[in-house]
């Protein structure tokens, strides 16, 4: 029993962890500011790329 409560405890503490987490992530708007520093990478990679322009 003191095993499935540290397990359940363990579980709570990961969950608390993430929630914590992605609150921070949304409150500092922190994705958009990541993909502004990944906006240039990946539009040299798609610049790259051949297109078929005979539509």
């Amino acid at each position: 029993m003191a095993t499935f409560l540290h397990v359940l405890l363990i579980i709570a503490i990961v969950f608390v962890c993430l929630f914590v987490l992605s609150f921070i992530v949304y409150f500092f708007n922190l994705d958009m500011k990541m993909m502004t520093l990944l906006e240039p990478i990946m539009n040299k990679h798609y610049d790259k790329i051949k297109r078929d322009k005979h539509l």
